[in-house]
């Protein structure tokens, strides 16, 4: 069982470092650039990756070409802000030694959020089919949210994929603006209608779930400050809609 993993990146000469260190378990490591200014493609080289320059297509199209231009038919697909603990590398050598019995590998991913490791707030184990055999399972979503489709069966890793969120709030609104953007355009794409009700109603029931239902008070004040951002989330993301809206 030969692993290519896979990266698709613009800027981000600051996490993958992290990314690309871990995952000394791959037999490659394919980066896919999208037009970085800064030195993403030049620290993948030097840290050993193959890069590859391709026009942004979107998350799911990108990261479908990563695969395609993988050498290897089982992919390790991660982000960037994303790395693979100790533990999760310890599994994957040891399902490289025993052979693969499931044609995709789920693995819950932890998030470090303002410094703090959340496991709460309806964040943890958010289970992420990262490991796959191209050949049975490729990436959909045409704007947000792209997820792997598999055609076969799917087994699940036990350790931890770490994903290093935010460092500060106003990062998580920069964040927040351009993937607001993303989600109104898929409403007004799928012709979803957004009310008033919508507005009106799903921001403080959003806080609600997230902070008391989905216990992020367990998580401090970095779990009040997620109920805040998704409750703002889903009205920025309802207002685009209805402001990009032609006929609204």
């Amino acid at each position: 069982m030969k692993i290519s993993a896979t990266i698709i990146t613009y800027n981000e000469e600051r996490n993958l470092p992290r990314a690309i260190e871990s995952l000394r378990c791959a037999d490659e490591i394919v980066v896919i650039d999208s037009g970085s200014s800064d030195r993403t493609m030049e620290i993948a080289e030097k840290l050993g990756a193959r890069v590859v320059e391709s026009p942004w297509a979107g998350y799911a199209k990108q990261k479908n070409f990563a695969a395609q231009q993988a050498s290897h038919d089982w992919i390790l697909s991660l982000d960037a802000d994303e790395s693979l603990s100790e533990a999760l590398e310890g599994e994957i050598w040891q399902l490289k030694k025993n052979g693969p019995r499931f044609d995709a590998y789920t693995m819950p991913r932890m998030a470090q959020y303002l410094g703090r490791w959340i496991r709460h707030s309806g964040w943890y184990p958010d289970l992420k089919i990262r490991l796959y055999d191209r050949r049975k399972a490729h990436w959909e979503g045409d704007f947000v949210h792209e997820s792997v489709k598999v055609d076969g069966r799917v087994g699940q890793l036990q350790s931890n994929l770490l994903h290093f969120t935010c460092e500060s709030l106003s990062e998580h609104l920069k964040t927040m603006d351009r993937y607001t953007t993303l989600a109104a355009e898929q409403l007004l794409a799928t012709g979803e209608k957004v009310t008033w009700g919508r507005l009106i109603l799903e921001p403080p029931w959003t806080f609600f779930q997230t902070y008391i239902v989905k216990l992020g008070f367990l998580d401090g004040v970095e779990g009040l400050a997620i109920a805040n951002m998704a409750a703002l989330y889903n009205f920025v993301k309802y207002a685009k809609a209805r402001f990009m809206s032609p006929g609204r």
